[in-house]
């Protein structure tokens, strides 16, 4: 067996794990989170929401399946660094194009394995989240703990224009064309046009700098906040237009960091979770149907409105907002965290979760479909009044 290259990690309280090199020889900080997730770590790799992010994967094993070219979320690795208990010593999968440790290294990506990640999601779960680095180049905490401090913190952090795409570009429906969606790239995944296209849905994705004048010039019949990393607190200009977007009722949908932009569009408020929602297990509770989803995460921030925060039960009334009454339609059943909303007088509704999730679950992905009915819901409504 190969011996591996001593390495630690320090987290910004002082607790330290010692471990040895995986991916990239080097150094890395960020934000340490954990996620909860036994597939899919391919796809959480390379969703653009954990820029500036130290993944703690609380799955012993990692690697298994080794890598592929179809299953990534974007076009790199997006985290800052990864934090593995057993990597796999081969990765055994028929559409495996090589191994996930090789492909860290190739992105440079500064890992560390061997770690309890256990007792580290725990400190986490119970600490919060908070600044770490990795290091396989410099063995003493101390000196690693100074250069942790120094790092940027993530609340304040505005990070979406460093993911998003440099140029617009076109993802054409799946058979008959339908409609014509414009989506804010704040940190798209490849999944979501890839849903829409299968409803009939060509989508035109768009850096998170555009204007609105920009979005619906494309022909859009609606609008697309898409999920993202960073602190929803920062992006006023997605805000501003999100309001524009609900002052002309073009109809709108907003996804993780797209929520909590429309969230803050409606009015309301944004916060820092203790340690956040990442996993695929997550139980929520869509007050529309009634019926409890296992959904996918990956947010550190939430919607604050009237009477919510602290694991308080979100009143089931409406709110009223500038634009008219607003409902909390779902829920999470572990904190009572507001995971979506929905406009009552305009077309528009979130959710905080992923129903895009590639790795699953998929109870949400009928979300597109409810997308897809406001869209077709409001053409008629246009039509009918132009008639």
């Amino acid at each position: 067996m190969v011996k591996r290259r001593p390495a630690i990690l320090v987290l910004e309280d002082g607790r330290t794990f010692p471990g040895e090199a995986y991916g990239s020889v080097g150094e890395t900080f960020g934000e340490a989170v954990f996620n909860t997730g036994m597939t899919g770590y391919q796809e959480t790799l390379t969703d653009p929401s954990y820029h500036r992010q130290v993944v703690v994967q609380t799955a012993p094993h990692i690697g298994n399946t080794g890598v592929n070219g179809e299953d990534d979320e974007s076009g790199r690795i997006w985290v800052a660094g990864y934090v593995v208990r057993d990597p796999a010593r081969i990765g055994s999968n028929w559409r495996a194009t090589g191994g996930l440790e090789d492909r860290l290294a190739t992105e440079g990506v500064v890992g560390i394995s061997g770690v309890d990640t256990r007792a580290l999601t725990r400190h986490l779960r119970e600490r919060g989240a908070m600044r770490v680095g990795i290091s396989s180049i410099d063995n003493d905490p101390q000196s690693l703990l100074a250069r942790v401090r120094q790092a940027p913190q993530m609340v304040g952090a505005d990070l979406s224009a460093e993911v998003s795409t440099a140029e617009p570009y076109v993802v054409e429906a799946a058979g008959e064309h339908r409609f014509t969606v414009a989506a804010l790239d704040l940190g798209i995944k490849r999944n979501v046009p890839r849903r829409l296209a299968t409803r009939g849905v060509t989508t035109h994705v768009l850096p998170a700098s555009s204007s609105i004048e920009q979005l619906l010039a494309t022909g859009a019949d609606a609008i697309f906040l898409s999920p993202g990393p960073g602190d929803p607190a920062t992006a006023d200009a997605p805000v501003e237009l999100a309001r524009e977007a609900l002052r002309r009722e073009v109809p709108l949908f907003g996804i993780c960091f797209g929520s909590q932009i429309l969230g803050r569009a409606l009015g309301f408020g944004t916060y820092k979770l203790g340690y956040g929602h990442r996993g695929i297990n997550q139980p929520v509770l869509d007050r529309v149907t009634g019926k409890v989803e296992v959904t996918s995460h990956n947010h550190g921030f939430a919607v604050q409105v009237p009477g919510s925060g602290n694991g308080a039960v979100v009143p089931d009334q409406v709110i009223d907002t500038d634009f008219g009454g607003v409902r909390v339609s779902h829920v999470c059943l572990n904190d009572n965290v507001v995971e979506g909303l929905r406009a009552v007088d305009l077309p528009a509704f979130t959710v905080q979760y992923h129903p895009e999730a590639a790795a699953g679950p998929h109870d949400a992905d009928y979300l597109f479909d409810r997308f897809a009915d406001l869209i077709e819901g409001r053409t008629h409504s246009k039509g009918r009044s132009n008639a």
